[in-house]
């Protein structure tokens, strides 16, 4: 049975009381008749990314139609466009697998970005290498990103799951039981990251930056809204572009309005920034590319089903070259 694995996004909309937020008034009951394209947006830095685009009218000034639906529980939002609820959602590459087996009409027409830091194995001061974390103990979040994140991290340093003490806990209390001490090690994303470093009780011994490629965050549209609101999509692409530039340019702009999707301060959200590499016109070529470019999806691809395949997280096997249109990359790109 299929999965999310960025389930962490959902812990963390709840923590933060996001479904209280005034984004709620998008849910899918609401009348859609004014937008072209219906998409669904959630908890995470290159999809919140979406209303710095909407605020500044790079939607409008590109052509573009578009209403934001807020998912404040991301998995909900997969379901929705796997139902035809939605003509587009922001979902990972490894999320998009499950419907993908199952034959759904599903196009991978953007990448936003890529978790390059946000995401970490941290370890006490004791532990220095790889060697050291044999037979301790880690807490993660069983089958999330962050498990997907130490299996590829252990293969990358010639160890297997089976050298260390898995431990189950919600991302939270793993966060909690490393700064106590009660486990050796955590994977965890920011802010936690931020606040173990911090606090001088653990260093990122790994982290999502040392995987170029394996998680990338994703505009999935539906294939039939790709054949009718086309237009609009493109529209949407190059919105997106100048977004990536707006955040680069002004992060203390951009981190002000992304912050106050997700209630939080602005200084608080500015700590995810550095971890999430937006990705522009010339990483999307790449991305979309073929699988010889290492930020490639098909390049990535295999490691994420054989993840989500050995944890009977997905059924079926998944014809990942058919789910990349990078036509409208082209065409959005066109002079």
């Amino acid at each position: 049975m299929s999965t999310s694995l960025r389930n962490r996004l959902a812990a963390r909309a709840a923590s933060l009381a996001v479904a209280g937020s005034v984004f709620a008034l998008a849910l899918l009951g609401a009348p859609a008749a004014r937008a072209e394209v219906k998409v669904g947006v959630s908890d995470w830095p290159g999809w919140v990314a979406w209303y710095v685009a909407e605020q500044k009218g790079y939607f409008k000034k590109h052509g573009a139609d578009v209403k934001l639906v807020w998912f404040a529980n991301y998995t909900d939002s997969i379901s929705a466009l796997s139902a035809g609820q939605l003509d587009a959602n922001a979902q990972t590459w490894s999320d998009t697998m499950g419907p993908l087996a199952k034959g759904l009409p599903l196009k991978v027409v953007l990448v936003n970005d890529n978790s390059a830091g946000n995401d970490a194995l941290v370890v006490s001061p004791k532990i220095k290498s790889f060697k050291d974390l044999k037979g301790k103990s880690v807490a993660l979040e069983q089958f999330s990103v962050s498990h997907f994140v130490l299996v590829n991290a252990l293969a990358k340093n010639g160890m297997k799951m089976g050298d260390i003490k898995l431990v189950n806990l919600a991302a939270g209390d793993a966060a909690a039981a490393f700064m106590s001490g009660r486990v050796d090690a955590a994977v965890v994303w920011n802010p936690w990251i931020h606040q173990i470093e911090s606090s001088g009780k653990g260093k990122a011994l790994f982290t999502s930056k040392d995987l170029p490629g394996l998680i990338p965050d994703l505009l999935v549209a539906q294939d039939k809204a790709i054949k009718t609101k086309r237009k609009d999509l493109v529209g949407m692409i190059r919105a997106w572009f100048d977004t990536v530039a707006f955040i680069q340019n002004r992060p203390d702009e951009a981190a002000a309005i992304m912050s106050k999707v997700v209630s939080l301060k602005p200084d608080e959200y500015k700590v995810f920034l550095p971890g999430t590499r937006f990705f522009d016109a010339k990483l999307n070529q790449e991305a979309m590319g073929p699988a010889s470019q290492p930020l490639s999806l098909l390049s990535v691809a295999p490691t994420v089903v054989k993840f989500l395949a050995d944890n009977k997280l997905i059924e079926g096997t998944p014809d990942v070259g058919k789910a990349i249109d990078a036509s409208l990359l082209a065409d959005a790109l066109k002079p």
